[in-house]
């Protein structure tokens, strides 16, 4: 376990609520790519298998929890397309 990691996945992951709030209230996916947000869980996808594989510790709940918020973020991003509120 690396204090660097986890600051790196504390710091990534301060950002996420912010994004998942402006998603929700405004309706629409501007600024926002699907591409992206499907990217970032992928590499926290990634993560948590290295987590699993190879070093399985207590940081393992850092990348879960930021792959939930992106999960939420990409949800939200498919509901504003689908009501065509997007950019």
């Amino acid at each position: 376990m690396s204090v660097f990691e986890i600051l790196m996945l504390i710091c990534f992951g301060a950002a996420w609520p912010f994004s998942i709030y402006k998603s929700f209230k405004s309706g629409n996916n501007e600024g926002k790519s699907g591409e992206f947000l499907f990217i970032v869980f992928f590499g926290y996808l990634s993560g948590i298998t290295h987590k699993l594989i190879h070093s399985n510790d207590r940081v393992i709940y850092l990348y879960a929890i930021n792959a939930s918020m992106v999960l939420a973020d990409i949800i939200l991003y498919f509901r504003n397309e689908r009501r065509g509120n997007h950019s």
